[in-house]
């Protein structure tokens, strides 16, 4: 029984450390001091609130009491929005592409009119001044202006 207690350290336990918002090194120090064991799970949905690369999420939690060489599992957060594809809006009224557009987490910019017969329809949609093309990927969060027909014939 004297073996047992000895070989599982029974009665000894090490606390788990806040890891939250602390870079990958910091968090590989500060478990390292408290004899734990980091093991980086994937990358979750970006979240501005922390900085790029550190612990947004961690398991088992801040303040926890578990043995020593356990491992603690880390959710990172990515670098950025992840990228979304820009649906083909062109020919599709405001009506249409703006619930779009939102629906996949970008943000409707300026609205300009042109000389165009289909009246509040899409002529084309661009981004920081380009005109996104086809299949083109954005930002989740990009703000995207679009070019509306005013109902008018072109000259």
């Amino acid at each position: 029984m004297k073996w047992l207690n000895i070989s599982t350290n029974h009665g000894k336990f090490e606390t788990v450390p806040d890891l939250k918002g602390k870079s990958i090194e910091v968090a590989e120090i500060e478990l390292k001091e408290n004899k734990l064991v980091m093991e980086i799970q994937d990358s979750s949905n970006y979240n501005p609130d922390y900085p790029k690369f550190s612990v947004i999420e961690q398991d088992p939690a801040a303040g926890a009491k578990v043995k020593e060489s356990r491992k603690i599992y880390l959710t990172l957060n990515p670098s950025g929005y992840r990228k979304v594809r820009v649906p083909n809006l062109k020919g599709k009224t405001f009506r249409q592409a703006k619930p779009t557009l939102e629906a996949l987490g970008f943000k409707i910019g300026t609205l300009t009119y042109v000389d165009y017969l289909g009246k509040d329809e899409v002529v084309k949609l661009t981004h920081k001044g380009s005109e996104i093309q086809k299949d083109e990927a954005l930002s989740k969060t990009a703000t995207i202006d679009l070019v509306l027909g005013n109902g008018n014939r072109p000259e």
